[in-house]
C-alpha cells in the first residue's frame, strides 16, 4: 500500500516516519528552519559571539550537519584574519551542494559528504552542531561525542544546540502545546503540524537536558554549560 503524501510546509512534501533532508527540503530548509526552531538565528549569532573566546590561534573548526552551510560562512567571514580551516560535515549530498555553492568563496572552508560517525576529526579547537544529534540513531550518539572530545585542543569547546525533551510528561506536554502554538503563529496550518510530527516518528529522537548533559559527561567534559534555553530548545557549551 502506497504511503500518503504528507504536506509538511514551505513546499516540503513527506510520508509518515519518513522525514528526509534531500530534494524540496534542502532546497526551502533554511526558510523552514527559521520558521519551526524558535531563536534559531540567535542560535547562530550566540554561537559566533561565543566563538572569538576559542579561535585565538590558526586552528580547525567543524560544523556537524552543516546543511547549507550558513553558519560557517558566517563564521569563515567573522574570523577571516585567523585564516582557520572549517569543515561542514553533512551526510545529505543535496545539503552539501548547496554548502558548497554558498562558501564558494572562501577556499578555507571544505565540505565533506559524509556520515559524522565515520568522520576522522583532525585536531580543532572548536565543533559546532545545530539541531543535529537529535538524528543520529541513539546507539552513536555516545561514540561521537567521545571523539569529538579526544580530538578538541585542551580549552576547546563543543557547542551543540538540540529539540530536547522534558523531565516528565506533565511539562512535555505543556512545551510541546506551546510549541505548537508558536508554529501556527509563524504560518503552518494544523495539517502541517500533524503531518510534521508524522513525517518525523522514528527519525528524530531527541533526548532530555539532563541525558545531553551525562552524554557530555561520559564523553569527559567536565565544564558545561546551558547557554540558550526555550521551552523544549536547548544549547550546550562544554569547554575541554
Amino acid at each position: 500500500m502506497k504511503k500518503k503524501i504528507l504536506k509538511l510546509g514551505d513546499n516540503i512534501k513527506g510520508t509518515s516516519s519518513n522525514w528526509k533532508f534531500t530534494g524540496k527540503t534542502a532546497k526551502n530548509f533554511d526558510t523552514h528552519i527559521k520558521k519551526s526552531v524558535p531563536l534559531y538565528d540567535w542560535s547562530h549569532d550566540i554561537s559566533l559571539k561565543l566563538s572569538d573566546f576559542f579561535l585565538n590561534e590558526k586552528t580547525n573548526v567543524y560544523d556537524l550537519g552543516c546543511s547549507t552551510g550558513t553558519f560557517l560562512k558566517e563564521l569563515a567571514i567573522r574570523s577571516k584574519e585567523k585564516k582557520h580551516f572549517y569543515y561542514g560535515i553533512d551526510e545529505i549530498k543535496d545539503m552539501c551542494k548547496i554548502a558548497i555553492k554558498n562558501n564558494k568563496k572562501n577556499k578555507n572552508v571544505k565540505i565533506i559528504n559524509k556520515k559524522i560517525e565515520d568522520i576522522k576529526f583532525k585536531k580543532s579547537s572548536l565543533v559546532t552542531s545545530f539541531y543535529t544529534m537529535q538524528f543520529i540513531h541513539p546507539s552513536k550518539r555516545q561514540y561521537i561525542f567521545n571523539k569529538i572530545y579526544k580530538n578538541l585542543n585542551w580549552s576547546g569547546a563543543f557547542i551543540m544546540f538540540e529539540k530536547v525533551r522534558a523531565p516528565d510528561a506533565r511539562f512535555q506536554d505543556i512545551t510541546m502545546q506551546i510549541y505548537n502554538d508558536y508554529k501556527i503563529e509563524q504560518g503552518f496550518t494544523s495539517e502541517e503540524i500533524i503531518s510534521k510530527s508524522m513525517s518525523l516518528k522514528g527519525v528524530m529522537d531527541p533526548f532530555s537536558s539532563a541525558a545531553n548533559f551525562e552524554m557530555l559527561k561520559r564523553a569527559g567534559f567536565k565544564d558545561i554549560l546551558s547557554v540558550l534555553k526555550f521551552l523544549n530548545f536547548e544549547g550546550f557549551l562544554a569547554i575541554k
